[in-house]
């Protein structure tokens, strides 16, 4: 027998409840050609018995240890078969629609490398959660519409700069050409970084409002500490930079690039977070040697135009 044409892979970490949601939405999907991994990264809760028992038939990969999200989101990708993989987080609940709307996209646009869902708040289904990413030269990504009333403001598919990666249908062959999501990011914007370098080998994304995911936003990861998160980002957000920015981007942006710093280090000191800011430079450029590695192979491939990135990129 062929290969189902999609594996639907759901990241998973002590969020038993949380699977309790996810996967009734996922095998109640009216497009019927997938098969179910749950990638479980380690968990402690009583996840990997009660899938085992109730649903015996999704194929679980289980992890001894929590091994990090970006390298739990790589294995979520090295086992799919088929053309096209979904990556799940664990915290949502899937509109019966939104594999079928997502696969018809991808299939109507063949140079897209990713489809990106509609974002619904989870508990407060009249607010936005994201509308596919944007990014910005000043070196930030954000959510479009996040937080925002839903009132169709954002019901157009059309191209974007990228998908969350959470909640998301992805081509393999962009993967086995633009590379997995990068591991030294550790959690937070490895979904930003591939976008950018699949948008630069010429992958682009497609938002698809006609496919719905409620989000609950946060709970895949846990709880976390806001000045971990918060390093995470900045952090990432400069090694995004450095690899991602063509040099004519890097010399047209320097004013936005330099501005967006200091307004960090002014926000640093008035939060009494300076410590973070000076951590994140620090292990910023301690990292640089090998983020610049990887750009050199990044811009070799690059495929878009400046001219083309600058339409793109900013763009809401």
């Amino acid at each position: 027998m062929s290969e189902p044409r999609v594996t639907a892979v759901v990241l998973n970490y002590d969020g038993r409840h949380l699977l309790e949601i996810a996967l009734p939405s996922l095998a109640a999907q009216r497009y019927r050609d997938f098969r179910t991994v749950v990638v479980d990264n380690g968990s402690t809760d009583d996840s990997r018995a009660w899938l085992a028992e109730t649903w015996p038939t999704v194929e679980v990969v289980a992890l001894a240890v929590n091994i990090g999200v970006t390298p739990a989101l790589n294995v979520c990708v090295e086992a799919a078969r088929g053309e096209l993989v979904a990556l799940l987080n664990n915290d949502i609940e899937l509109d019966p629609g939104y594999l079928g709307e997502l696969v018809a996209a991808l299939d109507a646009h063949p140079r897209a490398g990713v489809a990106a869902a509609k974002l619904i708040d989870f508990h407060d289904r009249r607010r936005l959660d994201g509308a596919g990413d944007v990014f910005h030269w000043a070196g930030y990504a954000a959510r479009r519409g996040q937080g925002e009333l839903d009132r169709g403001q954002y019901d157009e598919a059309r191209a974007i700069f990228g998908a969350c990666g959470g909640a998301a249908l992805y081509r393999r062959a962009a993967f086995a050409e633009v590379g997995l999501f990068d591991e030294q990011f550790e959690a937070n914007l490895e979904d930003v970084d591939w976008s950018f370098r699949a948008q630069l080998a010429g992958h682009g994304s497609f938002y698809v409002p006609s496919a719905i995911a409620y989000h609950m936003g946060g709970a895949t990861l846990g709880a976390r500490l806001e000045g971990r998160t918060l390093y995470l980002n900045w952090r990432n957000a400069l090694w995004t930079i450095a690899k991602n920015y063509p040099a004519g981007a890097l010399v047209r942006h320097a004013p936005e690039l330099i501005a967006l710093q200091l307004k960090g280090l002014a926000k640093s000191l008035r939060d009494r977070q300076l410590g973070i800011w000076l951590a994140v430079w620090r292990d910023a450029l301690r990292g640089l040697p090998s983020i610049l590695r990887k750009r050199r192979a990044v811009q070799r491939s690059r495929r878009l135009g400046l001219r083309e990135l600058e339409r793109l990129v900013g763009d809401r």
